[in-house]
């Protein structure tokens, strides 16, 4: 098998049947195809395909489309499989006890690894596509629609993708008919396009919902709107009108179809731009990535901010940008510092450096899952996550 690239496309290559075939090659995690790739069917059992995806040969399915989603979850199980005791470098340990729990951010940064190569394994079962994004196998649901929503206009040929890929387009299409109720918005949903973050954790907007106004305030910036629902709250507690940016097109997509949903489109303007807009505004609310690292696939922007550019970014750039008298709202977990990556002295003297202060900060304990999930590798610092929301104003 080769693979190619061009400026506008990957192409996978593969053998089958005596001939060479190759199809576009679609990738989230902006992934090169892989170099080894083997066509199997409902005759590879789940130990020789877990093999086979560890050494890093693809396995590009032939079989039945409902057999091959029991194969990823036989991958899942294997990849979740304790160590036996004395395997080497198993969770066993001498005896069979636990070793000592890794501190922070070691444990982070091996929880993120372990994460990587699952997904690595895990994406080398692979599904053909055909050019109207047809799957032409038995048993195939017509996910067509999930497809054209995720990816956009049918691309006319074949291309080739991992299956969970597939998978998590038809659950972003699910989630989108169904939409999050928000009760910040009596209960109206916000519905999440695939690629753009959804508000399922809703203290954050619960934060936003009841904090204090500033005087006479009939505009507000929003700055990295994702599926607009921090606008539509702020329109619906009687700010006049938004300007909300985004750099991410499917973002400002996803918003501009919930504003419209929500009959709010018309208070509020959408800009494809990096951070601010051009102006100054009473109330500007960011609520950034809340992790430092380099993210991994387009979905993970919306957690993962490297470098912390865009919280850095929005401090330094809040003082020219406020009206007189008016204030930048941040929310932000502190998840990022007991995890060990970013203390909270480097986030004041950021505010400070910025020419800022803090003028109040109002806290709502995480409510997520994994914080109540004793078995997560990082429920340490989970459990004692707070989300907070910066009130913030000039020096």
């Amino acid at each position: 098998m080769t693979a190619a690239a061009t400026t506008t496309a990957a192409t996978l290559s593969w053998h089958e049947q005596g001939q060479e075939r190759s199809a576009l090659w679609r990738s989230e995690s902006m992934a090169t195809p892989p170099r080894r790739v083997q066509c199997v069917d409902d005759t590879l059992n789940a130990d020789a395909a877990y093999r086979l995806a560890c050494e890093g040969t693809a396995l590009l399915w032939r079989g039945d489309f409902h057999n091959a989603r029991q194969l990823l979850l036989a991958l899942q199980r294997r990849l979740a499989r304790t160590p036996r005791k004395g395997d080497k470098g198993g969770q066993g340990g001498k005896g069979g006890k636990a070793p000592p729990a890794k501190p922070f951010p070691e444990a982070f940064h091996l929880h993120r690894l372990a994460q990587a190569q699952r997904a690595r394994v895990l994406s080398m079962l692979l599904i053909e596509l055909a050019g109207d994004y047809s799957v032409a196998l038995r048993r195939a649901p017509d996910w067509r629609a999930a497809c054209t929503e995720a990816w956009g206009p049918v691309p006319g040929q074949a291309l080739v993708m991992p299956l969970r890929q597939l998978l998590g387009a038809n659950g972003a299409h699910e989630w989108r008919k169904k939409g999050v109720p928000i009760p910040a918005l009596g209960g109206a949903h916000i519905h999440p396009h695939y690629g753009v973050f959804s508000p399922v954790r809703g203290e954050y907007v619960e934060l936003l919902a009841q904090a204090p106004l500033p005087p006479a305030c009939a505009l507000a910036f929003d700055i990295g709107v994702g599926t607009g629902v921090l606008s539509a709250v702020l329109v619906r507690r009687g700010v006049a009108r938004i300007v909300a940016t985004d750099q991410d097109a499917r973002a400002l997509a996803c918003a501009q179809d919930n504003l419209q949903r929500l009959g709010l489109a018309a208070q509020v303007q959408l800009l494809h731009t990096d951070l601010f807009p051009p102006g100054q505004a009473p109330l500007i609310v960011c609520n950034p990535p809340w992790l430092p690292g380099r993210a991994s696939s387009a979905i993970e922007r919306a957690v993962y901010d490297e470098d912390s550019a865009m919280l850095r970014g929005y401090l330094a750039g809040l003082k020219a940008h406020l009206a007189p008298g008016g204030e930048g709202w941040l929310i932000l977990s502190d998840l990022a510092e007991h995890l060990g990556l970013r203390p909270r002295a480097q986030l004041l003297a950021w505010i400070e450096a910025a020419g800022l202060r803090v003028l109040a900060r109002h806290d709502t304990r995480a409510q997520h899952p994994k914080a109540q999930d004793a078995a997560d590798p990082l429920h340490a610092a989970r459990s004692a996550e707070l989300t907070s929301l910066w009130r913030l104003g000039v020096l």
